[in-house]
Order: C-alpha cells, then sequence, then structure tokens
C-alpha cells in the first residue's frame, strides 16, 4: 500500500500568500517534512506554522546549506528514505517548499529520488519573483515582453548576454555577488533602472536605492526592465 507525496509551494514568507489547497493539504496530511538547517526550526516551517495543526509527524530535513554538494545529497537521501517509508506505510507525506516547488525549489531534489515509485502531487506556490514585483509596484512584462531568470551565481558574461536578449530580467540569489550584477548593468545601461529588495515577505523585507546600495543578502533580488518607469 502506498500513498502520496505533496510538494507544495508556500510563498516566499507572508503566510497568508499559501494557497487555499495548500492549508488544505497541510492540514489533512499526516506527515510534514521541511528543508532545515542543522539547528533550529527552518525557514518554511516558520511560514507554515500558523496553518500547521497539532499532532503531526514532522521530518527536518537537515543541512548545512553550503557550498558541500556532497553533504546536501547526502541529506536528500536520507530524506528521501524517511520519506519513502511512511509513503509505504501508506501515510501521505507532504514535504513544504519556499516560494515554489519546482522554482530553484528544495522539493526537486526529492522529487528526483522519489517520482519513479511514488504517486507525486504538486502544489504551485506563489515565487519571490511575483511577490517582489507585487511589493515593489514593479510590473514585470506586458505585451510580448521577454523576460530572463538570471541567478547572480553565474559568470558576468553569460548574465550580460541574458540580459541583452530579454526586454526584462529577474537576478535573483544576489548576495555577495551584488559587485558583479551592478557591473554588468550599469554596461548595458540599466543600473538606474534596477529595483531591488531583500527578504520580500519576511520580517526584514527592505527595499534599496541603486545608488545607495552597497551590500545585499543571499535571499535579494533584483528587477530591472528596459522600460524602466514608464509604465506610469
Amino acid at each position: 500500500m502506498t500513498a502520496t507525496l505533496y510538494g507544495i509551494g508556500i510563498g516566499p514568507g507572508d503566510a497568508e500568500l499559501l494557497t487555499l489547497k495548500a492549508v488544505r493539504l497541510i492540514g489533512e496530511v499526516p506527515v510534514l517534512a521541511w528543508p532545515a538547517p542543522l539547528e533550529g526550526e527552518g525557514l518554511a516551517r516558520t511560514i507554515a506554522a500558523p496553518h500547521i495543526p497539532a499532532g503531526k509527524v514532522e521530518i527536518a530535513i537537515r543541512m548545512g546549506f553550503t557550498v558541500d554538494r556532497d553533504g546536501t545529497e547526502a541529506a536528500y537521501d536520507r530524506a528521501a528514505a524517511e520519506i519513502a517509508a511512511h509513503l509505504e506505510a501508506g501515510r501521505d507525506v507532504a514535504v513544504l517548499c519556499e516560494g515554489d516547488p519546482f522554482f530553484f525549489g528544495s522539493f526537486i531534489y526529492l522529487f528526483a529520488r522519489l517520482s519513479p515509485r511514488f504517486a507525486i502531487e504538486v502544489v504551485p506556490g506563489v515565487s519571490s519573483v511575483m511577490a517582489a514585483a507585487a511589493d515593489l509596484r514593479a510590473p514585470l512584462c506586458a505585451w510580448d515582453d521577454g523576460v530572463a531568470i538570471i541567478p547572480a551565481t553565474r559568470p558576468a558574461a553569460e548574465i550580460e548576454a541574458a540580459l541583452a536578449a530579454s526586454d526584462a530580467a529577474v537576478i535573483m540569489k544576489v548576495g555577495r555577488h551584488l559587485p558583479k550584477v551592478r557591473g554588468v548593468l550599469q554596461r548595458l545601461g540599466l543600473w538606474d533602472k534596477a529595483r531591488i529588495v531583500e527578504r520580500v515577505g519576511l520580517p526584514g523585507r527592505k527595499a534599496h536605492d541603486p545608488a545607495t546600495v552597497t551590500e545585499l543578502p543571499y535571499f535579494s533580488l533584483i528587477l530591472v526592465h528596459r522600460r524602466g518607469n514608464a509604465w506610469l
């Protein structure tokens, strides 16, 4: 007897941005899993907390969140085995994923391990991209605009090529890559059109002026459109 594995997107931080389906499943599914640091609750669990009733079996997927891929893969291997045991026993499992499960989501790595063996349902969530556009009152695209989603971790030449080929872009995971990203945007004449926000939807949310920003955390992104403020 097997059950269903749910990958549930819980949005970028605001507990009111969970979908009705996400809230219903969190209440119904007996086992919840969520990525977490080596100590502490984890951001996904914290976001969903107002919707989690007592009595759940919970699996904290502990990992170091570093560039150590071997350690991360081992953490997902252990979590997949623990989740599989519940599924084989007939207990549904819901994995809580910040943002959307298939948009840079941690659920992807469990999906890759477990989808050949179990029924899986993915519940989409509000991504940080959509939340940031709403938060900053910065329309992302219209008509036939092309939009690029670019991790700031990519080399400068690749970021520049993606920006040059698009009308608009979202540059994610900026953090320590801010000087590189700023240099590329300045070369393309786009830095003054950048909209910058960190920790959107979370406590500590902060928007930044491109003229004065000097540093950003990992959970920050930049929206830029060649149209600038011409929407208004």
